[in-house]
Order: C-alpha cells, then structure tokens, then sequence
C-alpha cells in the first residue's frame, strides 16, 4: 500500500533537491569578500533622496494596467490564429470586433494623453 506514494514521495525529494541544492552551493562555493559598496543600502549608485514609503504617481498604475491590458490582447490572438481555419468566418469577425474595441480604447487613451511621461 505504502508503494502507492513512491511517486508522491520522490517529487517532494527532488523538489526539495531542486531548491535547496543550488542555495547551498551558491553559500559554500561563492567568495565572500565584503566592502562598503556591498554592505551599502543602495547599489544604484547614488544615495537615496526621498523617503521609501512615497506615493507613486497614479500615471505610472494607468501605464501598468494598459500593459496587461494590451499584453492580454496578444494571448486571446495567437490562439485565435491558430485554430482561425476551423472557426471561420464567425471567428474572424468576433476577433475584429474584439480587436476595434480595443484599437478605440487605445486611440482614446492616446487622445488623452495617458500614454505620455513627463
């Protein structure tokens, strides 16, 4: 009975492996030389100015969202080509629609002016 979790068993073993493994021989293996650069809070090459904790400027989660937003699109259409000759026309007219109403959305954000940084 207990030759039923061999499998269940194993995977956990090599899971573990998988992570441990390299952590342990990144901690034994790598040279540990310190200096004020390394020990330093920032690595970016300059000091910090402001505070941590500051807000971000909602620009920057409107910029955020259209990305997925647009990075969605690209997953529904490489699907869509794919199977495009078993779908046919229904298909092909859906994803335009699908396509116009968010070309309309980006033009409109475009208009706006929430694709600009300054």
């Amino acid at each position: 009975m207990l030759e039923n979790y061999f499998a269940i068993l194993l995977f956990i073993f090599i899971g573990l492996a998988v992570g441990v493994v390299p952590i342990l021989c990144g901690w034994l293996l790598a040279p540990n030389r310190p200096d004020k650069e390394k020990l330093s809070p920032y690595e970016c090459g300059f000091d910090a100015f402001e505070d941590a904790r500051m807000k971000f400027d909602v620009r920057y989660y409107l910029v955020a969202i259209l990305f997925i937003l647009f990075d969605l699109e690209i997953a529904f259409l490489f699907p869509w080509a794919i199977v495009l000759t078993e779908i046919g026309m229904f298909g092909f007219v859906s994803m335009m629609i699908f396509l116009g109403i968010l070309i309309v959305g980006f033009v409109y954000e475009w208009k706006k002016g929430a694709l600009e940084w300054d």
